[in-house]
């Protein structure tokens, strides 16, 4: 990995027009701050109002998803009536009352990446699949850590949710760009899914559910072992091989490289206070 360098000038424009980095979509949740334990504790609380039990293998399934999703997973497990609007109230109150109650660890590199991202001046945006309540509660805790979104995107403002590609779609809207230009950080199968399906190059950092690597993905134990240049080469060397390939098979035929997947790094959670 190149030196991290969060005063990293911006890349000019390539000659072609192309293969130039223009744009970084964050995930929120497993990827900047560690909630998916406190999801996992309040998923098992509902659960057992339920009637139910919950496991970590319940936990992975709804990883990157939808509240909808959610919701709906949890009634088709309970022992116990409820409705749609009474689960997914329960899961919300419970875990905004977390989120304000608790110091919410910072995800490894993540703030620095993000710091670097800012510094280069790049547009960047918030792409999450949490509910406005629980993505503003997060917000509010990282805004002391110096980290803002003026971009955003929630489960709230689209028709359908990750693995749809329609928030990375929203979010390059937002922001003007290319989402073939963009590369979007993920933790979990559903969200890289969702960013591969809107043509964003992908950095996935699987935690709860694993992640292989493929073409056109970087995937890394920690945001620490990832830096503004590494997004460049992902952007640039995926573009590159696909004007390659052009120029020799039929459109149909053409792939995307991986950069090959750094040395893990020992990291640790940094407390968000």
């Amino acid at each position: 990995m190149r030196p991290i360098d969060a005063t990293t000038p911006a890349s000019p424009a390539s000659p072609d027009g192309g293969a130039v980095l223009q744009a970084v979509l964050f995930d929120m949740d497993g990827l900047l701050v560690d909630t998916e334990p406190l999801w996992f504790e309040v998923e098992r609380a509902v659960m057992a109002g339920l009637g139910g039990d919950w496991t970590e293998q319940d936990q992975r399934a709804l990883v990157g998803g939808s509240m909808d999703a959610s919701v709906g997973y949890l009634i088709d497990r309970a022992t116990r009536p409820a409705s749609h609007r009474k689960v997914a109230r329960d899961l919300i109150g419970r875990m905004a009352r977390l989120l304000a109650g608790r110091q919410i660890p910072v995800m490894p590199g993540a703030i620095e990446l993000y710091a670097q991202v800012r510094a280069a001046g790049l547009p960047y945006a918030l792409v999450t699949s949490s509910e406005r309540i629980i993505m503003d509660a997060v917000l509010a805790g990282l805004a002391d850590r110096g980290v803002g979104f003026d971009v955003t995107v929630c489960g709230e403002d689209v028709r359908h949710a990750k693995p749809h590609p329609e928030p990375y779609q929203r979010a390059a809207e937002l922001l003007g760009v290319d989402p073939r230009r963009c590369v979007a950080l993920e933790d979990s199968p559903n969200g890289i899914a969702a960013a591969e399906a809107a043509g964003c190059a992908t950095v996935a950092v699987p935690h709860v559910a694993p992640i292989p690597q493929r073409p056109g993905r970087l995937v890394v134990s920690s945001l620490a072992q990832v830096d503004l240049a590494a997004l460049r080469d992902l952007v640039s060397a995926r573009s590159d091989q696909a004007f390659s390939l052009t120029k020799a098979r039929p459109a149909s035929h053409r792939q995307m490289i991986a950069r090959p997947t750094d040395t893990a790094m020992p990291s640790t959670t940094t407390e968000l206070k």
